[in-house]
């Protein structure tokens, strides 16, 4: 069965972390990864003023905050504040302690479906078909389905980057850096200055990811990098946010 594939996270933070601008954070906050699935539903879980959404396009969305895990459908013709007052039944968060990100700071005046929410899965987006495209790079990497491993002690290679180069991660703990190699330069980046991990699986290749790497305050600033092997995922994520591996 083909790997179904998400969409972009949207970040919940409080307001005192909102400076941080970061999708780690720290005062009582965590990403809130959100994956969609589009259907029409005569149930809207918010009523404004009597308000009926039958019939509307719903949206279902997964919110992890604060190490929590909520379900949350609403219309694609909700608004910002609607959304924020789900937020706050699920997590008890008050919307005016809320900053809800989407490619910027969402607005609480315009539908989900103004500000381009989408029910197109990220590996369905133009950006990354170019690259999905291309297929399979020659050297892959080969994928252990439904295994967890450590890090290698050698680089992750066979992948590639948003523009379709080969690209290689090599993980140096010593220095608490992510070296991110192609064949022009090699980026030594502080793992503390990774905001956030995204991953996705590439629909119709069960095994491989697509995974980003968020190096500033928005998604404008994520670093893309493509067949990532599935056992090496969340050895990744943990150890660029802080999660240390214990073997």
């Amino acid at each position: 069965m083909a790997a179904e594939c998400g969409i972009e996270d949207i970040v919940v933070k409080t307001e005192d972390s909102i400076e941080k601008q970061s999708g780690n954070v720290g005062e009582g906050g965590s990403p809130a990864v959100c994956s969609q699935e589009s259907r029409t539903d005569d149930e809207f879980p918010l009523s404004n003023g009597g308000e009926t959404f039958e019939g509307k396009e719903m949206v279902d969305l997964k919110i992890i905050w604060n190490k929590n895990k909520y379900d949350l459908k609403i219309s694609l013709d909700g608004t910002g504040a609607n959304l924020k007052e789900r937020i706050n039944s699920l997590t008890g968060l008050p919307p005016s302690m809320q900053k809800v990100m989407y490619k910027g700071l969402l607005p609480e005046d315009k539908t989900l479906r103004e500000i381009k929410v989408t029910n197109e899965p990220l590996c369905g987006q133009k950006q990354h078909r170019k690259v999905l495209d291309k297929g399979k790079p020659e050297d892959i990497m080969p994928s252990l389905k439904g295994i967890k491993e450590r890090l290698p002690t050698v680089p992750l290679s066979g992948m590639y980057n948003k523009s379709g180069g080969k690209v290689r991660l090599t993980f140096k703990l010593e220095q608490d850096q992510l070296w991110i190699g192609t064949k022009e330069r090699t980026e030594k980046i502080p793992m503390g200055s990774i905001k956030n991990v995204v991953t996705e699986p590439i629909e119709g290749h069960e095994g491989y990811y697509m995974m980003a790497f968020q190096l500033g305050p928005t998604e404008a600033s994520q670093y893309w990098v493509y067949w990532v092997p599935a056992q090496y995922v969340d050895a990744i994520k943990d150890t660029v946010l802080g999660k240390w591996q214990y073997f």
